[in-house]
């Protein structure tokens, strides 16, 4: 399975949007309640808020076959801001090449660090990948209070 990974481009944003919102209430819903998933993944997100963003940021997408399967993104504080992978292609290492790709960016860029706040879900593949934990945060969102994880790793 060859998995391309490229720069985003604002073509992606449905797929994307699509991705994000699924993911979020297929794999995330082991660690959070339904009520807290509507509030991260709403049924109606701002597409355009997003694509500005995504579009000012260092966003990668994964594909296969096509398919957008996984993105990733950072800003240029070092701030690595989403990674999603969909929800039919979890444990396929796509995460771990859109993790590779990004911090392949910040040396390339001579960020001294990567921050992440990182969900209950994604706390152990980033712990993994070499990200320590800073603190465990409470963080209010549209009406919801998420426990979430700063975290960070020295890029050399």
């Amino acid at each position: 399975m060859d998995v391309l990974i490229r720069r985003y481009n604002a073509d992606d944003l449905p797929d994307l949007v699509q991705l994000f919102r699924d993911t979020v209430h297929a794999i995330n819903a082991k660690d959070y309640t339904p009520e807290q998933l509507n509030a991260w993944a709403p049924a109606t997100i701002d597409a355009e808020r997003w694509g500005q963003k995504l579009l000012a940021h260092y966003t990668l997408v994964a594909k296969i076959n096509g398919v957008l399967c996984g993105f990733a993104d950072i800003d240029d504080t070092g701030y690595f801001d989403h990674l999603f992978v969909h929800k039919n292609y979890q444990g396929k290492g796509i995460a771990g090449k859109l993790v590779a790709a990004i911090e392949a960016h910040a040396l390339q860029n001579s960020y001294k660090r990567i921050t992440v706040a990182v969900s209950i879900t994604a706390k152990t593949f980033f712990l993994q990948k070499g990200y320590t934990i800073i603190s465990p945060q409470q963080v209010p969102y549209n009406g919801q209070v998420f426990t979430n994880y700063f975290m960070d790793k020295k890029i050399i």
